[in-house]
């Protein structure tokens, strides 16, 4: 395992990389190491690349190194305050770097965007060794392309991040949880729905398979106060809400999955009001927890076939598959397949930063089809 220590060092190793025509997997705390088709690669670890550049509230901005730990740049924010603008979530030991190479987002996503959303600027590593900086220490950055946008959720496929600079926000005052109970799925996004629509400014909305709905009012106490007293009111053809005192671990099953059992799990994207369909069509046994007031449903289950992914494009949605036995994973791709002139697009752009396909490790066998396509 390649371990540099700073931009330089990185680079140096991905020249020599590319000079010499060998494959480079990308890795921060390698929490998502599974995700993807089994591959051989040399595993370049940039956890050595951590600690804070450069923080000031009062600005709410922050300038990282991408190996910190993601735990250490939340208690840091917390710290003052403050908060993530999106809200990550990993595993123990994920880095900030590798959860924005992933685009993750969780249940304020609705409301809040995602990584990509709000990642300012960047100093990353092409394919060639090159060291290149993207965007600026500030919320508005018109000039140039927005390179942060594209890296944001690249999975290492066109350079490898060194430093990002990210926006935060003042922490809500308060945040309360209220729930539904023994909802069905099309009864559970009806209420979503109707919360998030609604004026009072529901930030996140989710549903647990058991017929709970999770509704997240946050921000100063006397406007959360008045906001929950109105919401049983403006939810009262749907269902009855009440307020739970530690909802943290539901929310978290609900953004992550977690508990869910199943040798094969799926992430899929699809318009919320397709959800109660999807979960329908699920092969008998399987498991869900719905995000994203619907717009996300974790599946697991033990079919090591492509119906979830069938019937979500059905639905105009698509399903990444996250885990699977390693047979599975080699053969199913790991993101929903494009069309062709997106594919083709795609290996444009991945040519230009990683012209000799140093990233190109067969983590993602799309990529090669994409390659082929506008070969």
């Amino acid at each position: 395992m390649l371990e540099p220590r700073d931009a330089a060092d990185l680079a140096g190793i991905v020249a020599d990389a590319a000079a010499s025509g060998r494959k480079l997997e990308l890795r921060g705390g390698g929490t998502k190491a599974g995700f993807g088709a089994p591959r051989e690669a040399e595993v370049v670890s940039l956890a050595g690349l951590a600690g804070v550049v450069d923080y000031d509230p009062a600005e709410l901005v922050l300038t990282v190194r991408a190996g910190t730990p993601l735990a250490q740049v939340q208690a840091l924010v917390a710290a003052e305050g403050q908060m993530l603008a999106f809200e990550p979530w990993g595993d123990p030991g994920a880095t900030i770097g590798g959860t924005v190479a992933a685009g993750v987002a969780g249940s304020r996503r609705v409301t809040a965007g995602s990584a990509r959303d709000h990642l300012l600027g960047l100093t990353a590593v092409s394919g060639r060794g090159e060291v290149f900086v993207a965007g600026a220490k500030v919320v508005k950055n018109v000039t140039g392309y927005d390179l942060p946008k594209l890296m944001a959720g690249s999975w290492g496929r066109i350079g490898a991040m060194a430093e990002l600079t990210l926006k935060v926000l003042p922490a809500p005052r308060e945040v309360v949880t209220l729930a539904a109970r023994g909802l069905e799925p099309a009864a559970a996004h009806a209420a979503m729905a109707a919360a998030l629509g609604s004026n009072a400014e529901v930030s996140a909305a989710a549903a647990l398979s058991d017929g709970t709905v999770l509704l997240r009012v946050a921000g100063f106490a006397p406007s959360v106060a008045a906001r929950c007293a109105a919401l049983p009111g403006l939810l009262s053809e749907h269902c009855a809400l009440e307020r739970l005192e530690d909802a943290a671990p539901l929310w978290h099953r609900a953004m992550t999955g977690a508990g869910l059992t199943g040798a094969v799990r799926w992430d899929v994207h699809l318009p919320a009001r397709a959800a109660p369909a999807l979960i329908a069509a699920l092969p008998a046994g399987a498991e869900w927890a719905m995000d994203w007031g619907g717009g996300r449903l974790w599946v697991c289950c033990e079919a090591e076939d492509e119906a979830v992914r069938q019937h979500a494009a059905g639905l105009g949605g698509e399903a990444r598959l996250i885990a699977a036995p390693e047979a599975m994973r080699a053969q199913v791709p790991a993101f929903q397949p494009r069309a062709k002139g997106v594919m083709a697009l795609e290996a444009r752009v991945r040519r230009a930063f990683d012209p000799e396909g140093v990233f190109a490790t067969g983590r993602f066998a799309e990529d090669a089809d994409a390659d082929a396509v506008s070969a």
